[in-house]
Protein backbone atom coordinates (compact mmCIF):
# COMPACT_ATOMS: atom_id res chain seq x y z
CA UNK A 1 0.00 0.00 0.00
CA UNK A 2 1.38 3.65 -1.08
CA UNK A 3 0.40 7.16 -0.32
CA UNK A 4 -1.74 8.05 -3.00
CA UNK A 5 -3.67 10.80 -0.84
CA UNK A 6 -0.57 11.89 0.47
CA UNK A 7 1.00 12.03 -3.13
CA UNK A 8 -1.67 13.53 -4.69
CA UNK A 9 -1.75 16.76 -1.56
CA UNK A 10 1.95 17.40 -2.76
CA UNK A 11 1.25 17.65 -6.20
CA UNK A 12 -1.60 20.64 -5.31
CA UNK A 13 1.25 22.22 -2.78
CA UNK A 14 3.42 22.40 -6.00
CA UNK A 15 5.76 19.07 -6.65
CA UNK A 16 5.35 19.13 -10.25
CA UNK A 17 8.09 16.19 -10.83
CA UNK A 18 6.03 13.32 -11.37
CA UNK A 19 8.94 10.70 -10.96
CA UNK A 20 8.99 12.17 -7.21
CA UNK A 21 5.05 11.97 -7.12
CA UNK A 22 4.95 8.13 -8.17
CA UNK A 23 7.75 7.06 -5.41
CA UNK A 24 5.67 9.11 -2.87
CA UNK A 25 2.43 6.94 -3.77
CA UNK A 26 4.01 4.11 -4.20
CA UNK A 27 5.71 4.01 -0.53
CA UNK A 28 3.67 3.88 2.88
CA UNK A 29 5.56 6.00 4.83
CA UNK A 30 3.62 4.41 7.42
CA UNK A 31 6.63 1.53 7.26
CA UNK A 32 8.83 4.11 8.78
CA UNK A 33 7.79 5.28 11.76
CA UNK A 34 7.56 3.88 14.96
CA UNK A 35 3.72 2.02 15.46
CA UNK A 36 2.44 4.76 17.51
CA UNK A 37 2.99 7.29 14.79
CA UNK A 38 1.39 4.63 11.82
CA UNK A 39 -1.84 6.24 12.49
CA UNK A 40 -1.12 9.59 11.08
CA UNK A 41 2.17 8.68 8.95
CA UNK A 42 -0.18 9.63 6.02
CA UNK A 43 -0.17 13.40 6.73
CA UNK A 44 1.92 16.29 5.79
CA UNK A 45 3.83 16.37 8.81
CA UNK A 46 7.57 15.54 10.89
CA UNK A 47 7.35 12.91 12.85
CA UNK A 48 9.69 11.74 15.81
CA UNK A 49 11.45 7.97 14.79
CA UNK A 50 13.61 8.15 18.61
CA UNK A 51 16.79 9.50 19.74
CA UNK A 52 16.15 12.84 19.05
CA UNK A 53 15.33 12.58 15.79
CA UNK A 54 12.69 13.11 13.34
CA UNK A 55 10.76 12.08 9.55
CA UNK A 56 10.70 15.20 7.49
CA UNK A 57 7.82 16.39 6.45
CA UNK A 58 6.68 14.69 3.12
CA UNK A 59 6.90 17.93 1.43
CA UNK A 60 10.66 18.16 2.08
CA UNK A 61 11.11 15.05 1.25
CA UNK A 62 9.62 15.65 -2.56
CA UNK A 63 10.86 19.39 -2.58
CA UNK A 64 14.91 18.20 -2.08
CA UNK A 65 13.92 15.16 -4.33
CA UNK A 66 12.92 17.27 -6.76
CA UNK A 67 15.62 19.79 -6.38
CA UNK A 68 18.47 17.15 -6.57
CA UNK A 69 17.04 15.88 -10.17
CA UNK A 70 18.30 12.95 -9.56
CA UNK A 71 18.50 10.32 -12.86
CA UNK A 72 18.62 7.18 -12.84
CA UNK A 73 22.65 5.18 -12.41
CA UNK A 74 23.49 8.27 -10.84
CA UNK A 75 25.34 7.79 -8.01
CA UNK A 76 24.10 9.49 -4.83
CA UNK A 77 25.59 9.83 -1.25
CA UNK A 78 22.75 10.67 1.55
CA UNK A 79 24.07 12.21 4.82
CA UNK A 80 21.17 11.15 7.80
CA UNK A 81 19.23 8.03 7.31
CA UNK A 82 17.42 8.39 9.56
CA UNK A 83 14.37 6.30 9.02
CA UNK A 84 15.73 5.28 6.06
CA UNK A 85 12.55 6.91 3.88
CA UNK A 86 14.15 9.45 1.93
CA UNK A 87 16.83 6.75 1.50
CA UNK A 88 14.12 4.76 -0.37
CA UNK A 89 12.62 7.65 -2.12
CA UNK A 90 16.08 7.89 -3.84
CA UNK A 91 16.78 4.56 -4.31
CA UNK A 92 13.18 4.48 -6.31
CA UNK A 93 14.23 6.93 -8.63
CA UNK A 94 16.92 4.30 -9.63
CA UNK A 95 20.13 5.38 -8.24
CA UNK A 96 22.86 3.86 -6.30
CA UNK A 97 22.71 5.37 -2.98
CA UNK A 98 25.50 5.53 -0.62
CA UNK A 99 23.76 6.63 2.42
CA UNK A 100 25.64 7.91 6.43
CA UNK A 101 23.93 7.49 9.83
CA UNK A 102 25.44 8.47 13.24
CA UNK A 103 23.23 7.19 15.57
CA UNK A 104 23.63 3.31 15.32
CA UNK A 105 20.49 2.78 17.27
CA UNK A 106 18.82 4.02 13.71
CA UNK A 107 21.44 2.50 10.70
CA UNK A 108 20.42 -0.77 11.90
CA UNK A 109 16.98 -0.57 11.34
CA UNK A 110 16.98 1.50 8.50
CA UNK A 111 19.24 -0.77 6.96
CA UNK A 112 16.75 -3.89 7.74
CA UNK A 113 14.08 -2.55 7.08
CA UNK A 114 15.36 -0.91 3.12
CA UNK A 115 17.31 -4.55 2.63
CA UNK A 116 13.79 -6.24 3.35
CA UNK A 117 11.98 -3.79 0.32
CA UNK A 118 14.70 -4.40 -2.21
CA UNK A 119 15.00 -1.40 -3.32
CA UNK A 120 18.51 -1.86 -5.39
CA UNK A 121 22.15 -0.65 -4.81
CA UNK A 122 22.46 0.76 -1.34
CA UNK A 123 25.66 1.08 0.44
CA UNK A 124 25.11 1.69 4.30
CA UNK A 125 27.90 3.33 6.94
CA UNK A 126 27.49 4.68 10.40
CA UNK A 127 29.49 7.69 10.90
CA UNK A 128 30.31 10.89 10.67
CA UNK A 129 28.23 12.33 7.78
CA UNK A 130 30.16 15.72 7.62
CA UNK A 131 33.38 13.63 6.56
CA UNK A 132 30.85 12.13 3.38
CA UNK A 133 32.25 8.82 1.91
CA UNK A 134 35.84 9.94 0.40
CA UNK A 135 36.83 6.53 -0.86
CA UNK A 136 33.42 5.89 -2.97
CA UNK A 137 33.38 9.66 -4.41
CA UNK A 138 33.19 11.56 -6.49
CA UNK A 139 29.09 11.64 -5.91
CA UNK A 140 26.22 12.99 -8.90
CA UNK A 141 24.47 13.95 -6.34
CA UNK A 142 24.61 14.32 -2.71
CA UNK A 143 21.84 15.26 -0.34
CA UNK A 144 22.01 16.18 3.56
CA UNK A 145 18.87 15.79 5.94
CA UNK A 146 20.22 17.20 8.98
CA UNK A 147 21.75 21.20 9.58
CA UNK A 148 25.55 22.11 9.26
CA UNK A 149 25.98 25.65 10.00
CA UNK A 150 27.69 25.37 7.09
CA UNK A 151 28.84 23.48 4.14
CA UNK A 152 31.59 20.47 5.30
CA UNK A 153 34.48 21.26 2.62
CA UNK A 154 33.96 17.20 2.36
CA UNK A 155 30.88 17.31 0.91
CA UNK A 156 31.29 19.98 -1.82
CA UNK A 157 34.45 18.47 -2.50
CA UNK A 158 33.45 14.65 -2.95
CA UNK A 159 30.85 16.34 -5.96
CA UNK A 160 32.13 15.51 -9.43
CA UNK A 161 31.94 18.56 -11.95
CA UNK A 162 28.29 19.09 -13.19
CA UNK A 163 26.93 17.25 -9.76
CA UNK A 164 24.66 18.86 -7.08
CA UNK A 165 24.29 18.84 -3.59
CA UNK A 166 20.72 20.21 -1.90
CA UNK A 167 21.03 20.34 2.18
CA UNK A 168 19.73 22.77 5.05
CA UNK A 169 22.40 25.18 6.43
CA UNK A 170 22.11 26.84 9.45
CA UNK A 171 22.32 26.97 13.24
CA UNK A 172 21.19 25.14 16.02
CA UNK A 173 18.68 27.71 16.86
CA UNK A 174 16.82 29.69 14.46
CA UNK A 175 16.63 30.35 10.81
CA UNK A 176 18.31 27.69 8.28
CA UNK A 177 18.02 27.62 4.88
CA UNK A 178 17.29 24.71 2.18
CA UNK A 179 19.91 25.31 -0.37
CA UNK A 180 21.46 23.92 -3.97
CA UNK A 181 25.31 24.18 -4.50
CA UNK A 182 25.68 23.08 -7.99
CA UNK A 183 29.82 21.96 -8.45
CA UNK A 184 31.34 23.95 -11.83
CA UNK A 185 32.52 22.19 -14.57
CA UNK A 186 35.56 23.80 -14.59
CA UNK A 187 37.43 26.02 -11.66
CA UNK A 188 34.95 28.53 -11.32
CA UNK A 189 32.91 29.60 -8.40
CA UNK A 190 30.47 26.99 -7.30
CA UNK A 191 26.69 28.05 -7.98
CA UNK A 192 24.82 28.24 -4.97
CA UNK A 193 21.14 29.01 -4.99
CA UNK A 194 18.78 29.55 -1.73
CA UNK A 195 15.70 27.61 -1.78
CA UNK A 196 13.27 27.83 1.10
CA UNK A 197 13.28 28.49 4.74
CA UNK A 198 13.14 25.35 6.77
CA UNK A 199 13.70 23.79 10.10
CA UNK A 200 16.00 20.80 10.96
CA UNK A 201 17.64 18.71 13.17
CA UNK A 202 21.52 19.62 13.59
CA UNK A 203 23.84 17.23 11.78
CA UNK A 204 26.48 16.48 14.04
CA UNK A 205 30.15 15.49 13.67
CA UNK A 206 31.43 11.86 15.21
CA UNK A 207 34.56 10.34 15.80
CA UNK A 208 35.69 8.74 12.93
CA UNK A 209 33.37 6.12 10.90
CA UNK A 210 32.96 2.98 11.43
CA UNK A 211 32.41 0.99 8.36
CA UNK A 212 29.35 -1.07 7.59
CA UNK A 213 28.63 -2.37 3.39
Amino acid sequence: MGDVELAEALRRQGISDARVLEVIRALDRAAFVPESMREVAGQDTPLPIGHGQTISQPFIVAFMTQALNLQPGERVLEIGTGSGYQTAVLARLGAEVYTVESLPDLAGPARERLERMGLGTLHFRVGDGTAGWPEAAPFDAIMGTAAPERLPPALYQQLRPGGRLVLPVGPRQGAQELIRVTRPLKGEAPQVEKLLGVRFVPMTSTAPPDFVH
